[in-house]
């Protein structure tokens, strides 16, 4: 009995003491919290989407507190929540050229060709495993969804086998663009209103026989824009946002109607 009694108090003892060691440790380690931290917490909209380029708003929040990011890199919140963070970090909110996803792709049911039928899990990288997935083109959008179920915003929709984005609900969260296997979102100007709808850079004849609407790199949208602002690169037309004034002239001069405006 003796020796079960002295081996509880030896063990009680031990973890006592190690016990108070830990709770002192604490107090000598302890890391100071920036009380900014938490009011900038308060202010975010709390997505936790990692578009700002941290794990979420709380670690964002405890990088803008320590001096470490930016106070406008939240887009989802914008500029009303860059100008109150800026407020109680005591700094100016630069202004940023917002910006909205756009899925470059108009390769619909209609448009494009098909290699197969596909009859697997409705997930687009699952899809792309398989030959790059059903359609011929090897840039074109598999339809599946795979961008609308992480997009927390209601934003994106599957359109007759593309993927559709809404930009007054697009918040440029980024993770259509992480999560896409063919690479085919990307972010433009929000005021942007011409866009080349294709990723393809194969040479024109091949693009022209895997979809109607490829860009094929003919160059009659770059001879015709009064602004320069649109060039062949590998094969596929690239508009400068920077020198677009919107004049429509490449959308309708374009002869496979790979340019989309909203003005023409």
């Amino acid at each position: 009995m003796y020796s079960i009694i002295s081996a509880v108090a030896v063990v009680g003892g031990t973890g006592l003491v190690f016990g108070c060691l830990l709770a002192y440790a604490s107090i000598i380690f302890e890391v100071k919290k920036d009380p900014r931290s938490s009011q900038i917490l308060e202010i975010l909209p709390g997505a936790n989407c990692g578009a700002c380029g941290y794990a979420g708003c709380s670690a964002y929040a405890s990088a803008v507190a320590e001096g470490g990011a930016p106070v406008n890199a939240c887009s989802v919140g914008k500029d009303a929540v860059a100008e109150k963070i800026a407020d109680i970090m005591g700094v100016k909110a630069e202004k940023v050229e917002k910006k909205i996803a756009k899925v470059l792709c108009n390769g619909n049911c209609n448009h494009a060709k098909y290699k197969y039928e596909y009859f697997g899990i409705e997930n687009c990288i699952a899809a792309a495993k398989l030959a790059g997935g059903a359609k011929t083109c090897h840039t074109g959008c598999l339809g599946l969804g795979t961008c609308t179920n992480v997009c927390k915003f209601d934003a994106i929709s599957i359109v007759d086998g593309i993927a559709v984005i809404d930009p007054q609900k697009c918040t440029a969260c980024g993770l259509c663009v992480q999560i896409c296997p063919k690479h085919i979102i990307e972010f433009v100007p929000e005021k942007s209103t011409h866009w080349v709808l294709c990723k393809n850079t194969d040479k024109g004849v091949f693009t022209g026989k895997y979809c109607a609407v490829g860009c094929i790199g003919c160059g009659i949208c770059g001879k015709n824009c009064p602004k320069d602002a649109i060039h062949i690169e590998n094969n596929i037309a690239k508009i400068d946002y920077s020198k677009c004034i919107g004049c429509g002239i490449c959308a309708m001069k374009c002869p496979k109607k790979a340019i989309h405006s909203i003005k023409v």
